[in-house]
Formats: structure tokens, C-alpha cells, sequence
């Protein structure tokens, strides 16, 4: 048996991974009533991941930024741009593909007790809301644009402090980062769990009625993610992108799949800029708020489902509309919220710009709670995996001008 640990201890956890995954499968698909109890395990190692989060992120920025020295360049300026243009582009992406492939729904209920924002306004009335929430409410409902503006105001305030107090939350952070790798060393079993429920709750069959929408959201996806992604991280550093594309899509991307949740993904992305010796000063404020305003995902999937029901309502739809549509689902999906489900209640708002009903755009929310269990893993997987994508293109750019060579893979993955 220790034999057995200590090859299983000494595989990658992608490969864990990956055994946790075709184990969850086969018992889910082989002996679904023995497998359920078996969900347990995914709901504990999400509810894990989402219970560090919040603490890791106020105490990880708040250290950061009061141990910086002034003058210190950071890259924020380049990753927020790669951010804000990359959320633009996916979304103007999903649009020329909707035109080139148009999709029509079967329009179904299913989603009459949610409430979607009214418009724009109100999207950036609630961002605005959210940055001046109470510290200790922002950390109870992970509300990370909160607990991102507490703990940027801390580390400001904490500059001055004398080096013991420096000291202690740097030491807490410290600690928070070793319960995470604990945590994260449980993926194999809660990825098991997580694919178990999918597969026994869904089940696929109910996936079959809408697979032209489902390839369409993810032939958009796919394509920002191994075109567009790599395009923009080619200008950046000027060298072949891809390894770096790999290494995000595999070590965040996975794990993002099933948890299906960018906050749940904060603790694995720090991970993974660690790994790759990114600067923590840049990386510890970037990721957190790469959760909140990088959502190239739910750029497309906004444009997607609201271009699939202008078609089942016969709208003509201009350029200047399409351009505006791209914008409109840009700046919606910076205000999607990091959890499951987060971009499909922004679709009305996108849906009005076409006059199209209320009840009606509601309805289309309820086909995206359906092809959810799919669009919304992928869709995770891009905005999640990106973050660390953008942070390690700005930070490679720094080293490029500097003469530092550039190491992507510095221990097996």
C-alpha cells in the first residue's frame, strides 16, 4: 500500500487529474445509484477552494501592496489592457460566427426565478456598489470586487506600518497558500465528484437537442483560446506563444472545467503563476481581479445566445448593431459574476438592444441553464485560464526588454 501512495504522490496532478476523471466517468455511467454518494467529495473540494478564496485574496493583494517599493513596476497597466481588449475581441468573434453559422432556439422556461439586471447602469451601478461593501459582508459572500478595494485601501494604509506587522500578514498569507496546496491536492477525488454529478444529474441526452448551439459556443471558445489568446500573447512577447497556452489551458483550465467557477480558481491560477516565477506583486492583485473583469467566456456566450434568438425571431441585424452588440457584451461580461452561471442573466440586458421581450429573453436564459453543464465549464475554463495567460505575457514582456531568459515549463507539470 505505501508503494501505491507514493507512486500515486508521484505523478503530476494533471495526471491525478486525469484518473479522477475517467474513474468518475465509468462508475457514473457503470453504476450511477452507487456513484451519487460519491458527489459528496466534489461538493466538499469546491466548497473548500471557494471557502479559502475570499481570505487568500484580501491577505495575499493587502501584503503585496504594502510591501511595495515605490518605482517598482508591476505590469498592471499591460495585463488590464490584455484584459479589457481580450473580453472585446472574444465577443466580437462570437458575433462574426453567429453571422457565419446562425443558430435558431427551441425556445424553453426555465429560468422565471432570476432577476437580470436592467441595463448597463445597473450593471455599473452594482460594480460600484460592490467596491464600497461592508469588508466583513464582501468576505462572507465572496464578493472579490469588495474584498479587492479593502484590500488594495489596507495595503496603502500599511505601507508606513513597522516591518512586524508587514511581517505578520505576509506569514498569514503564507499560511493561507499551504492550506490551498492542501486543498488543491484533493482535486483528483472532488474532480471525480463533480463529473459524477454532471453525468447523473444531466445526464447527456438532454445536451442533444441543442448540440448546434453547443458546438457554435464552443467553436468560439476553442478559437479564442488556441487563435485569438495566442495571437494577442504573440504580440506581446514577440515569440512562440503556445507553450505558455498549454501550460495555462492544462494546469488552470482543467481544474476551472469542473469547478466551473473563477473565484473557485483564484487559489490554483496563484499556484500556477508561482510556478512559473511570475512577480507576486503583480500577479497577486491580477488574478483576483482577472476573476471579475476578464470574461472573454461570457463575452461569448452573451453575443451567441442573443444573436440565436434574434435569428428565431426573424430580426434583421446591421453592422453598426453587431459592433455595438460586441461592446455591449464586453463591457456585460466585466460585471458577470465569477460563479457558475454568472454570464446567462446578463443576456436580457444584451437581448434589449434588439427589442426583443423580456418573458422571451428570459426563456433563452432557461436554454442556457440547460446547455449550462457544458457551455458554462467551458466557458469558466477560458475566462480562468486567461488570467494567468495575460499575467505571464505581461510579466515575459518586462523580462524580453530587460535580456531575461523566458522558462515556461521550470518543473514538470
Amino acid at each position: 500500500m505505501g508503494k501505491l501512495i507514493n507512486a500515486w504522490n508521484r505523478l503530476s496532478l494533471v495526471k491525478r487529474i486525469i484518473v479522477g476523471l475517467v474513474i468518475g466517468i465509468i462508475l457514473a455511467i457503470t453504476a450511477p445509484s452507487v456513484a451519487k454518494p460519491l458527489t459528496l467529495f466534489g461538493s466538499l473540494f469546491v466548497g473548500a477552494l471557494k471557502a479559502v478564496a475570499p481570505a487568500l485574496v484580501l491577505f495575499i493583494v493587502t501584503g503585496a501592496i504594502s510591501q511595495h517599493k515605490s518605482g517598482k513596476q508591476t505590469n498592471m497597466k499591460t495585463v488590464i489592457i490584455l484584459y479589457l481588449l481580450g473580453t472585446f475581441l472574444a465577443g466580437a468573434a462570437a458575433v462574426v460566427a453567429s453571422f457565419m453559422f446562425p443558430v435558431s432556439l427551441t425556445l424553453a422556461a426555465g429560468a422565471e426565478n432570476v432577476t437580470p439586471p436592467g441595463g448597463v447602469v445597473d450593471v455599473l451601478k452594482a460594480l460600484l456598489l460592490n467596491l464600497v461593501d461592508n469588508p466583513v459582508k464582501a468576505l462572507f459572500n465572496a464578493n472579490y470586487i469588495g474584498i479587492l478595494s479593502w484590500a488594495v485601501l489596507l495595503g496603502f494604509a500599511l505601507k508606513n506600518a513597522a516591518d512586524s506587522t508587514k511581517t505578520l500578514v505576509n506569514n498569514i498569507s503564507d499560511a493561507l497558500s499551504q492550506i490551498v496546496i492542501w486543498v488543491i491536492n484533493f482535486a483528483p477525488l472532488g474532480i471525480m465528484g463533480l463529473v459524477i454529478d454532471t453525468i447523473v444529474t444531466s445526464g447527456i441526452e438532454s445536451l442533444l437537442s441543442y448540440g448546434k448551439l453547443l458546438v457554435l459556443l464552443l467553436g468560439c471558445m476553442i478559437f479564442v483560446a488556441v487563435v485569438l489568446n495566442p495571437l494577442m500573447v504573440y504580440a506581446t512577447i514577440r515569440q512562440n506563444p503556445y507553450p505558455l497556452v498549454f501550460k495555462c489551458l492544462k494546469e488552470s483550465g482543467i481544474t476551472a472545467f469542473f469547478t466551473r467557477s473563477s473565484a473557485a480558481n483564484i487559489p490554483v491560477n496563484m499556484s500556477l503563476c508561482e510556478d512559473l516565477g511570475l512577480d507576486k506583486d503583480t500577479y497577486s492583485v491580477s488574478i483576483p481581479l482577472g476573476a471579475t473583469i476578464n470574461m472573454a467566456g461570457a463575452s461569448i456566450t452573451i453575443s451567441v445566445l442573443t444573436l440565436a434568438a434574434v435569428n428565431t425571431l426573424g430580426i434583421q441585424v446591421d453592422l453598426g448593431t453587431a459592433i455595438i452588440l460586441s461592446v455591449l457584451s464586453a463591457v456585460s461580461a466585466c460585471g458577470a459574476s465569477g460563479v457558475a452561471g454568472g454570464s446567462l442573466l446578463l443576456i436580457p440586458l444584451a437581448c434589449s438592444l434588439f427589442g426583443i421581450p423580456g418573458d422571451v429573453a428570459m426563456q433563452v436564459v432557461g436554454v442556457g441553464f440547460i446547455v449550462g453543464v457544458i457551455q458554462d465549464s467551458a466557458e469558466t475554463a477560458l475566462n480562468s485560464s486567461t488570467d494567468a495567460l495575460f499575467t505571464a505575457a505581461a510579466e515575459f514582456a518586462k523580462w524580453k526588454k530587460e535580456g531575461k531568459e523566458i522558462i515556461i515549463n521550470k518543473k514538470a507539470a
